[in-house]
């Protein structure tokens, strides 16, 4: 059976960050189950829709394709995912992230760190590089094992398993990393809660997401809208890297209000434009200066009192 028919379509009845009803909210066109290209009025695919949520602004698939085995999303080799750097931990690997952790968290001794998303291990070890107790997991089989059998990882603190699954003890982390996986998790409020209850009350957790502002995807959205079609390129709900939502401050300011968390930081990083090389020196001085760039980076506190 082709990858293409092992999902199941889970309607969205509200936005999974604000709750306000889908039903209000902005279509914003298809995304096909592959790339689009330069022509494509040309590409034959399975689609689904892609929504705006008109209060916060999360950008969304609706409905949601659901894999019947998750390791038919991840469990691939990791040389098929990333570049051959990748596996390489070098000695300011994470050293922005950490830094400010430390400088959110003040000085305390005995900290423990956990890495949702730990790939092969890279962020845990460069947690323990920065004076943490790291503890990690990752849902994928492939990366899993590369951890363990290339970068030496612990099995007692290096877990295999989706955040669905598995469970830490109530207020036991200092310092939570949602790096570059929120966007890929069905249910994003539930993990961020469940995540936010093993955090030790004045713990940080740092979330880098893709950003639902993103200049690119608006030019190239205009691009697809003059080739005549209703495909934008927002998320990748079924294919690589497999994208759900794309997130804004407002979407993690409206949830904080709901569920009494605090956000005490955020940045945005303009990363690759994908695009001709020529317009770079154009675009991105325009990202850095209107907060459009490709990433969210923010950081969330729970408070003393909760």
């Amino acid at each position: 059976m082709s990858k293409e028919l092992r999902y199941r379509f889970v309607p969205v009845e509200a936005c999974i960050m604000c709750g306000s009803a889908s039903d209000g909210h902005r279509v914003m066109g298809r995304r096909l189950n592959k790339s689009h290209g330069r022509n494509p009025k040309r590409v034959i695919g399975i689609s689904t829709t892609v929504l705006r949520c008109t209060d916060c602004g999360l950008i969304y698939s609706n409905p949601q394709p659901i894999p019947f085995d998750i390791q038919d999303h991840y469990g691939v080799p990791p040389e098929t995912y990333w570049q051959p750097e990748y596996f390489q931990l070098s000695p300011d690997y994470l050293h922005e992230q950490l830094h400010k952790a430390r400088e959110l968290l003040g000085a305390r001794n005995g900290m423990r760190a956990l890495d949702i998303g730990a790939g092969i291990g890279k962020g845990m070890l460069a947690m323990e590089r920065a004076g943490f107790e790291a503890h990690g997991f990752e849902p994928s089989n492939t990366f899993h094992e590369r951890g363990m059998a290339q970068m030496g990882m612990d099995p007692a603190r290096f877990k295999l398993g989706m955040i669905e699954e598995l469970d830490y003890p109530a207020d036991h982390f200092d310092f939570i990393s949602f790096g570059v996986v929120l966007e890929h998790i069905y249910d994003p409020s539930a993990a961020l809660l469940k995540a936010m209850g093993w955090m030790k009350p004045g713990g940080v957790m740092h979330i880098e997401v893709p950003s639902a502002d993103w200049l690119v995807n608006r030019l190239v959205n205009i691009y697809y809208r003059m080739r005549g079609t209703d495909l934008v390129a927002n998320l990748s709900p079924m294919h690589e890297p497999f994208h759900l939502h794309e997130f804004t401050p407002r979407s993690f300011e409206a949830h904080a209000k709901q569920h009494g968390y605090e956000i005490a930081s955020q940045r945005y990083y303009v990363c690759k434009t994908f695009l001709p090389g020529f317009l770079d020196p154009i675009l991105k001085p325009w990202m850095e200066w209107t907060d459009t760039g490709m990433q969210l980076s923010i950081w969330l506190r729970k408070p003393i009192t909760s």
